[in-house]
C-alpha cells in the first residue's frame, strides 16, 4: 500500500511538472530572465563602467538642463578623461568610507547581534506567540512577522517553523502557519513597530540621492516610524484577513495529508528546551527539566554538546528561566528609555542641540547609536539572566559574529559606493531628474496617480532584484532628485519606496527565502511545489499592495506626519 501511494504521488508530481500552469510558467521564465543578471557586486561594477562611457558620449552631444532651483546650467560632465581616471582611483577609498550605509548598518547591528545572540528575539516570539489564544493567533503571528525585521533575515529561520508548529498544534494546516508567517516577514519586512536596521540602510541612500539635489538634506533613521509603526499593525490585520477568508479554506484539505505523512511539524509541544528549570507551553502545563538549551530526549554532539534541534517539538516551549530574563530585559529596556528622554527632553542637557529644538538634537539626528545602545542594554540583560552571557568577552563576540555576517553587504557596498559616486560626478542623475521633474510636470499628473507609478514601478522591479538596499541603491539616485524637484520630499520617496520593495518578495523566485519556504512547505505537505506556494502568497502579496497603498493615500489625505519632525506634504 505504501509503495503504491508513493507511486501515485509520483506520477502526480511528473504530470504537474509536465503540465505546469500559465502562473507556474510565468514564474519559471521570470526566474530564468532574473538569473540571467549578474550577481549585485558584479551589477554596480558594470553600471559604474556604463556611467563613465555614457558620460563621455552624453558630454559629446552637448546634454544638460537649467536647474530650477537656482537656474544654473548643469552640463554632463565626461569621466573618460585623465582627471576623470585619477579621481576614481583617489577618491575610491573616501567614497566607500563615506557611504552613509555604512556606518549606520554597522552600528545598529552590533547592538541587534546581541539581542539576537543572546537569545531575546527567539524567546520573546516564543513566548508571545503560545501564549495567545487560537482566535488570536493568525494575528500574533502575522504582527511577530512584520515586526520581526528587527531581528532581519533571521526571523524568517526563527519564526516560519514556529509559526508552522503553532498552527499545528491548533489544529489548523502547518502549511498555512508557514505562509502566514512568511507572508507578514517578508512581504511586512519595511514596516515594524520597533526601529529595524532597514530604517537607518534605507535613510543613509536616501541622504546620498537628496544631497545631489541640496547637499545639507539629511534623512533620519526614524523619518519613516510613525507611519512604519501604524502600517505594521495595518498589514497584520490584512494578513488575518485573506487567511481567515480564504488561506484557511485553501490549506483544509493539506492537514490530512500532513498527518498521514508524518510531517515536522506534528509532534508539537511536546517537549522541554530548558534544562535546570521546569517548561511551559503557554498554557501552565508542565513540560518537564533540563540543562540550559538542551532538548531532553536530543542526541548530543560527539564534544558533549547538545546537537541542533531537528523537528519543531520544541519550538513553542519555554522555561521559567526565559520568562525572567524576558522580564528582566524590559525593565532594562524601560531604564534605558527614561534616561533617553531624559536627556532628549530636559533643557540643559548636554544633548540639547544649540538651537535648543529637540528634533535637532543627536539622539535623533543621529539615532543609530542610542538604537544600538538599546538592543545592547536589553541584549545583556537577557543573557546574563537567562545564562546565555557568562563573561564580558561574549559581548564583543557576539558583536564580531554580526560583522561578519555582515561581509557580503560591506563587499556589495563598496562597489555601489563608486557606482553613485560616478553617478553624481557625472552629472547624469541631476539632469535625469531635471529633465524627469519637467516631463512629470507637463503630464500635470495628480500627485497620488504619481505615487501609484512609483509603488508600481519598485514592485516590478523587486521581482527581479529582491535586495531591497541594492534596489533602492540603484533608483534612489533618480526618483529621490527627480520627485525632489516637483516637491516630494526624499522622506515621502522613501516611503513609497518600502511600499513597493516587501510586498511581491514572497512571489519572486529570485527571493532566496523563496526556496527556503517551499522546502519546509514539503517538509509538511510533501506534494507542494512552486505552484502551491505561490497560489496561497499571491494573494496575500496583492492585498498587501494595494491595501498599504490606500493606507498611504488616507494619511497622506490627512497631513499626519510620516514621523518625528518630517511632515507628509
Amino acid at each position: 500500500m505504501a509503495e503504491r501511494t508513493t507511486s501515485t504521488k509520483i506520477r502526480r508530481s511528473r504530470r504537474d511538472n509536465e503540465n505546469p500552469g500559465l502562473l507556474v510558467r510565468l514564474l519559471r521564465w521570470i526566474e530564468r530572465i532574473g538569473n540571467l543578471l549578474p550577481h549585485p557586486f558584479w551589477l554596480f561594477i558594470i553600471l559604474a563602467v556604463v556611467v563613465v562611457l555614457l558620460s563621455a558620449v552624453l558630454e559629446a552631444l552637448g546634454v544638460g538642463a537649467d536647474n530650477p532651483a537656482d537656474g544654473e546650467y548643469i552640463a554632463v560632465q565626461s569621466l573618460l578623461t585623465p582627471e576623470g581616471f585619477q579621481r576614481m582611483v583617489t577618491d575610491a577609498v573616501e567614497n566607500f568610507v563615506t557611504f552613509p550605509p555604512l556606518g549606520l548598518i554597522i552600528t545598529v547591528m552590533l547592538g541587534v547581534a546581541v539581542a539576537e545572540g543572546s537569545g531575546l528575539i527567539s524567546a520573546a516570539i516564543r513566548v508571545v506567540v503560545s501564549r495567545v489564544s487560537r482566535g488570536w493567533l493568525t494575528f500574533t503571528v502575522a504582527l511577530a512577522g512584520v515586526t520581526g525585521s528587527v531581528a532581519s533575515d533571521a526571523i524568517y529561520v526563527i519564526l516560519i517553523p514556529l509559526a508552522a508548529a503553532a498552527f499545528k498544534a491548533s489544529g489548523r494546516s502547518a502549511v498555512l502557519g508557514a505562509v502566514v508567517a512568511f507572508g507578514a516577514a517578508s512581504a511586512g519586512y519595511n514596516a515594524s513597530l520597533l526601529i529595524t536596521a532597514s530604517d537607518p540602510l534605507l535613510a543613509g541612500i536616501s541622504t546620498s540621492a537628496a544631497q545631489l539635489i541640496d547637499a545639507d538634506h539629511v534623512v533620519s533613521p526614524v523619518a519613516n516610524y510613525f507611519f512604519s509603526a501604524a502600517s505594521a499593525v495595518i498589514l497584520a490585520l490584512v494578513v488575518t484577513l485573506v487567511t481567515e477568508l480564504l488561506l484557511v479554506r485553501m490549506t483544509e484539505r493539506m492537514k490530512h495529508e500532513e498527518d498521514a505523512s508524518g510531517g515536522a511539524a506534528t509532534a508539537v509541544l511536546a517537549a522541554g528546551r530548558d534544562v535546570d528549570v521546569e517548561q511551559h507551553d503557554g498554557t501552565g502545563t508542565h513540560l518537564g527539566t533540563g540543562r540550559p538549551g538542551e532538548h531532553p530526549s536530543s542526541p548530543t554532539t560527539d564534544d558533549g554538546q547538545a546537537a541542533p534541534i531537528s523537528d519543531h517539538s520544541s519550538l513553542l516551549t519555554y522555561s521559567r528561566r526565559e520568562v525572567t530574563a524576558l522580564q528582566a530585559s524590559l525593565l532594562a529596556l524601560a531604564g534605558f528609555l527614561a534616561v533617553y528622554f531624559t536627556f532628549l527632553l530636559v533643557p540643559g542637557s548636554p544633548f540639547r542641540a544649540e538651537t535648543g529644538e529637540v528634533l535637532d538634537s543627536p539622539l535623533l539626528t543621529d539615532i543609530a547609536v542610542p538604537i544600538a545602545l538599546a538592543f545592547l542594554a536589553v541584549g545583556i540583560t537577557y543573557g546574563i539572566k537567562a545564562g546565555t552571557i557568562t563573561r564580558p568577552r561574549d559581548i564583543p563576540e557576539l558583536m564580531a559574529r554580526s560583522v561578519k555576517e555582515l561581509s557580503g553587504v560591506v563587499v556589495l557596498f563598496f562597489a555601489a559606493a563608486q557606482f553613485i559616486a560616478y553617478f553624481g560626478w557625472s552629472n547624469i542623475g541631476m539632469v535625469l531628474a531635471i529633465e524627469g521633474a519637467h516631463l512629470l510636470e507637463r503630464l500635470d499628473l495628480p500627485v497620488l496617480v504619481m505615487f501609484a507609478g512609483v509603488v508600481l514601478l519598485v514592485a516590478l522591479f523587486n521581482l527581479t532584484i529582491t535586495s531591497g538596499s541594492a534596489q533602492y541603491t540603484l533608483m534612489a539616485p533618480v526618483l529621490v532628485p527627480m520627485l525632489m524637484l516637483v516637491g516630494i520630499s526624499p522622506e515621502v520617496t522613501q516611503m513609497l519606496f518600502r511600499m513597493g520593495d516587501s510586498p511581491t518578495n514572497i512571489i519572486s523566485p529570485m527571493s532566496p527565502y523563496f526556496a527556503l519556504v517551499l522546502g519546509y512547505l514539503q517538509r509538511y505537505y510533501p506534494r507542494a511545489g512552486i505552484g502551491t506556494l505561490v497560489s496561497l502568497t499571491l494573494p496575500l502579496s496583492v492585498a498587501l499592495l494595494c491595501a498599504w497603498f490606500l493606507f498611504f493615500v488616507l494619511w497622506w489625505t490627512v497631513g499626519i506626519p510620516l514621523g518625528p519632525g518630517v511632515p507628509v506634504r
